[in-house]
This record gives C-alpha cells, sequence and structure tokens, in this order.
C-alpha cells in the first residue's frame, strides 16, 4: 500500500507532477486529503496522520512536494523540486529557513528516497543536504500530448512573445520589458499570463512600450496549447527554476525558446533554443530578435524543439517514480 499525499494537486507546477505521478502508481494507493499541505493546518494534520501510523502497520508515504512527515511508521519517499525557498531572497523567509533545516533535511536523510525534476537541483540538494548521492533520484517532467504543433491557435491578430509567468521576483519580468523596449520590431507585442499588476504596468509605461504590453490573465489548462501555438516565439528569462516547463511545452508545440542560460533551462532546452544572459536586457534583447528574424533559426529550432520533447515523457516519469518507491519490485 502506497499513501499518496494528495492536498498537492491543483493547477500549478507541482499540482501538474502530482496529477501525473498520481495517475501512474500501482495499485493499492490511498490518497491523503486535507488542508493545504505547507498551511499550520495541513502541516498539523500530516504530523497527526503520521502519529497515527504508528498504531499499526504502516504503507509507504509518497509526497509530490517538499512536506514530508516527520513521524510516519513506515518508508518515505517526498519531492523537492528546488531549493528556490533557500536559493532565492525573495521566496525566502525566517520560517522557511528553518523549516527546511529542521525539517526537510532531517527528512531527507531518513527518506528512502528523495525525488527531484533536473540535474541542477540534484546537484543543489547533494550540496545543501550532504546525503549520499544515490539518495537523491532525478525523475524529471514530462509534457502532455495536448502540446502539439497540431490544434487550435489563439489569433488575437498580431503576433506575440509569450511568456508563462507571474510577479515573482525570479520570474525576472523587468529585465523582459527592459529587453522587450529594445526590440526591432513594433508590431510584436509581448503576452504575459496573469493580471496585470502596478510594478510591470508603471515600468512599461515608462520604457514606452505598455501599448505592447499584453496581459492575459489566467489561461484555462485546456486553452494553453492553443495560447502556445499562436506564439512567435516563447520565453523564460528566469533567474531561477527547477525545471521550467513552459520551456518544454513551448518546444512540443513548435515554437522557437529563447531562455536563460542559467540553474535548469539550459538541461532542458538543450541545443533546441536560444540561451540568454538574464541578468542583461541587451543579451535577451539579441535573442528574442534572432528568433524572431532569422528564418533559417527559426526552422531548426521548430525541429530540434519537438525532437527534444519527445525525450520528456510522464510514463517514463511514472516508471523512474515506481521504481525509486520499490513498487515495481
Amino acid at each position: 500500500m502506497t499513501t499518496f499525499d494528495a492536498r498537492w494537486l491543483g493547477e500549478h507546477g507541482i499540482g501538474r507532477f502530482a496529477a501525473e505521478v498520481r495517475a501512474r502508481l500501482t495499485p493499492p494507493v490511498s490518497d491523503l486529503k486535507g488542508a493545504d499541505p505547507v498551511s499550520p493546518r495541513g502541516l498539523a494534520e500530516l504530523e497527526l496522520r503520521g502519529a497515527r501510523s504508528f498504531l499499526r502497520s504502516s504503507s509507504l508515504f509518497l509526497s509530490p512536494g517538499y512536506a514530508p512527515p516527520v513521524r510516519w511508521n513506515g518508508p518515505v519517499v517526498f519531492t523537492v523540486h528546488d531549493l528556490i525557498h533557500l536559493d532565492v531572497a525573495d521566496e525566502s523567509s525566517r520560517f522557511k529557513t528553518l523549516y527546511y533545516d529542521r525539517v526537510v533535511r532531517p527528512a531527507v536523510h531518513r527518506a528512502r528516497r528523495v525525488l527531484t525534476v533536473s540535474e541542477y537541483s540534484r546537484h543543489r540538494l547533494l550540496e545543501w543536504s550532504g546525503v549520499s548521492p544515490e539518495k537523491v533520484v532525478v525523475v524529471g517532467n514530462g509534457v502532455d500530448p495536448a502540446f502539439s504543433p497540431h490544434g487550435p491557435v489563439h489569433q488575437p491578430g498580431y503576433p506575440y512573445v509569450l511568456y508563462m509567468r507571474n510577479t515573482k521576483q525570479h520570474k525576472n519580468v523587468p529585465m523582459l520589458l527592459k529587453a522587450f523596449a529594445q526590440l526591432q520590431h513594433p508590431e510584436v507585442r509581448l503576452m504575459l499570463s496573469g493580471k496585470p499588476d502596478d510594478d510591470t504596468r508603471h515600468l512599461a509605461l515608462r520604457l514606452g512600450i505598455l501599448d505592447r504590453v499584453v496581459f492575459a490573465g489566467r489561461i484555462p489548462e485546456e486553452k494553453l496549447p492553443a495560447y502556445y501555438r499562436g506564439a512567435a516565439v516563447v520565453t523564460m528569462p528566469s533567474l531561477y527554476e527547477g525545471f521550467g516547463l513552459p520551456a518544454l511545452e513551448g518546444m512540443a508545440s513548435g515554437i522557437p525558446v529563447v531562455v536563460s542560460a542559467t540553474t535548469s533551462l539550459p538541461e532542458v532546452v538543450g541545443e533546441a533554443g536560444v540561451l540568454v544572459d538574464p541578468v542583461s536586457a541587451e543579451s535577451i534583447a539579441a535573442g528574442l530578435q534572432q528568433a524572431l528574424s532569422d528564418s533559417e533559426l527559426r526552422t531548426r529550432l521548430r525541429a530540434l524543439g519537438l525532437e527534444r520533447a519527445k525525450q520528456f515523457d510522464w510514463d517514463e516519469v511514472g516508471a523512474r517514480v515506481r521504481a525509486a518507491i520499490g513498487a515495481d519490485e
């Protein structure tokens, strides 16, 4: 029996990973449900469940997220997608630092296995925790078949560069705006997922590009593939990513991608994307300009991206997870 922490399911990066892994687990599986797994109530619920597990022979506990039980009468496997809460100041706090030091790090040493999604994240985990290398397993991410060159195309009436972003600092939106202001393509617009925020609007206004920045709002999951297919370029100039799923989804959709040459992104795109320096507006602008203007490069990136995306399969991710927890033994 496997107890799966289903509280991570949702419309976010970990939520998608959780859903795809859950669908590929070998029965019998019991879903742990309740409050947000990293809320005070959620953390308390997990420890209460762990305390009860000592009253009986317990199952393996599997979490698609980074909140492991302190007490569990059985093997534990959990997932640390990255160390952004420690590595990025804007994502950190005193509580998060203490939680990682007092809960996550000891759990890494106690766990049967710790899963992660990239070699970059694995290296950081090994460096931070000091655990033996065989303890941390890269299972990766996959791409849904819905992300392909075939199907409905979002057609707003203008060419656009798409960035699936939020307003967090590591997403590097201000530098992207500065780069976009340098482009020699006045007809191209920058489409940002999410609602308009004052910082982005005010900077775009100062740069004279507010009329060329489109806030797409929350794009429903079922419409995402069409937005990718409609883009001239998909970009991801982040300062930090544990994986970078939008870059993979862009490649799978047959769209040239321009991404940061940092953290996990070069590992995801390989030779199939344009790599840029995320702290240089000039570098980002040059990469976007190249991907928009060079027709030969666009053709080559499309072909390379489609082939690259084939290497990321959710069935293979599921198989790696099952192997890591010993489910297929």
